[in-house]
């Protein structure tokens, strides 16, 4: 093993500190991935922890799989299981480099519960940091976008981790020399169509006014100390406000939600649009949309995948957001996850999906047949939330609609959980 230097000592100091049980590597085969791939393989060989590595091949570009060819040479030659993730892109309208992001979070946590990990380990710097702190600055963004990137944090399902937040690009680098190991330059880096290598650029060009890359992440250090005064309001909130009910649906007590302040509120409506929506944060003006309708008892509204509707008589008071039907994703073979949801429970041969029209056919015909009889919370559900609740099926019919209290013949013991919320 090689002897440590500063920099690797210190990123497997934080892999002590915030990692627990088998460790994936998210590697591009660049320099900050590679460094890191090759301390969590030192790292996981001395602690007897297993590691495993993954590239996501955007096919974005020519050379983009031989890239990844060469970056599973070079994570076998330390040891470490490789695997390609493939992404089949859309048609390059829209934001690009936005559906990029996503399907890789996506692609990575897929395999990471595949294979049994606890966390994926991301190499982004304290470089990144400032980059990400300056591009978010130019869009105006407040505390929570200023506070910049997490080094610890839980996102569909699956822990994130950022063992190299406090090291500089420089020192990664580094680690890689003294290991005599190569990595790839990524010409993306170069060029000045992304904001980042513009953010990049500005920084050396203010770092002789003082406004450097350790100034910047030093200040979202500080930001995030405050985002977590703010994120407490928001908990004791949703603590007050906020139940989840048997679709799946959150359901909001209006006058609790309007006595808030509106920064607290928009930080409930953006969890919770998060946690129903997949794990992207919506954008302030679709909070504020939300918020907006929420305290004016609107009719519905439509926003971040989500629905919001004014809860009918029979639930008074209420404001329920849930998933809005149209755009929910295909369903998948259990124990999923889908939608956030999953069925340890279920069989391999069973599906997890929407309840949608079919399912709600299904229940009606089991009422007829007296086989089931509707809870009375459930009957009092807009037909929106019904529609879009999780639902088990097997060869192609309805074997459980848990929120329900339906389950045929056989499907007794199925169950589907999700994480909870988070704040």
């Amino acid at each position: 093993m090689t002897p440590p230097d500063g920099a690797a000592a210190r990123i497997a100091a934080r892999l002590d500190a915030l990692a627990r049980g088998p460790l994936g590597v998210a590697v591009s085969g660049g320099g900050d991935s590679m460094a890191l791939a090759a301390v969590a393989a030192e790292w996981g060989r001395a602690r007897g922890v297993r590691v495993e590595a993954a590239t996501v091949d955007h096919r974005l570009r020519p050379e983009s799989a031989d890239e990844a060819a060469w970056t599973a040479a070079a994570c076998a030659r330390l040891g470490v299981r490789h695997e390609t993730l493939v992404w089949q892109a859309p048609p390059a309208r829209g934001n690009l480099p936005a559906q990029a992001r996503e399907a890789r979070y996506a692609l990575l946590g897929g395999w990471a519960a595949r294979r049994g990990l606890a966390a994926v380990a991301l190499a982004h710097t304290l470089d990144d940091q400032a980059e990400t702190v300056l591009m978010r600055l130019a869009r105006g963004s407040g505390v929570d976008g200023l506070s910049g990137m997490a080094e610890r944090i839980e996102r569909r399902g699956m822990l994130w981790l950022r063992p190299a937040l406090a090291e500089r690009r420089a020192a990664l680098r580094g680690i890689l020399r003294a290991r005599g190991q190569d990595w790839i330059e990524d010409p993306t880096n170069r060029d000045p169509a992304f904001a980042r290598v513009r953010a990049r650029h500005a920084l050396e060009a203010l770092a002789p006014l003082g406004l450097d890359a350790v100034g910047l992440a030093a200040a979202a250090t500080r930001l995030r100390a405050q985002r977590e005064v703010l994120e407490d309001a928001a908990r004791a909130l949703a603590a007050r406000a906020l139940r989840v009910g048997p679709a799946g649906e959150a359901r909001i007590d209006r006058a609790a939600y309007a006595e808030a302040r509106a920064d607290t509120r928009y930080r409930l409506l953006a969890a919770t649009l998060a946690w129903l929506g997949g794990g992207r944060r919506p954008r302030q003006a679709a909070l504020e949309r939300a918020d907006a309708a929420i305290l004016a008892a609107a009719p519905g509204v439509t926003l971040h995948g989500c629905m919001i509707l004014p809860a009918p008589a029979r639930l008074p008071g209420l404001a329920l957001v849930c998933r809005e039907p149209r755009v929910l994703t295909a369903p998948v073979p259990a124990p999923g996850p889908w939608e956030g949801w999953s069925a340890p429970g279920a069989p391999a041969d069973a599906m997890i999906g929407p309840l949608g029209a079919e399912g709600l056919r299904a229940l009606e015909a089991a009422r007829r047949r007296g086989e089931w009889t509707a809870p009375e919370d459930w009957s009092r559900l807009p037909r929106p939330a019904r529609l879009a609740a999780p639902a088990l099926w097997r060869a192609g019919r309805l074997a459980a609609a848990p929120g329900a209290g339906h389950a045929a013949a056989g499907a007794e013991g199925w169950r589907l959980s999700r994480a909870p919320l988070a704040l």
